[in-house]
């Protein structure tokens, strides 16, 4: 566990107040650490949009080039 002096806006200290009372936290470092990680997972492993998977699944059924086919096609 690490210990830290922070200083926050009067908004982010509403809001983590907020958060402590809506999922019952014993502190505000229970908020923190919630706030935090949530934003972690969104920010660092978004999941796949189902419209980008349907793309992507178009895309991958079409055809596609070797690099020397590429090459060939870009020459001509």
């Amino acid at each position: 566990m690490v210990n830290a002096m922070i200083n926050i806006s009067q908004e982010a200290n509403q809001i983590l107040n907020i958060v402590k009372a809506k999922h019952n936290f014993k502190d505000k470092s229970q908020a923190i650490d919630y706030v935090t990680l949530n934003y972690g997972q969104n920010l660092l492993e978004p999941q796949l949009r189902p419209e980008y998977l349907k793309k992507l699944s178009k895309i991958m059924k079409g055809k596609h080039l070797s690099r020397g086919e590429f090459l060939k096609e870009i020459n001509k």
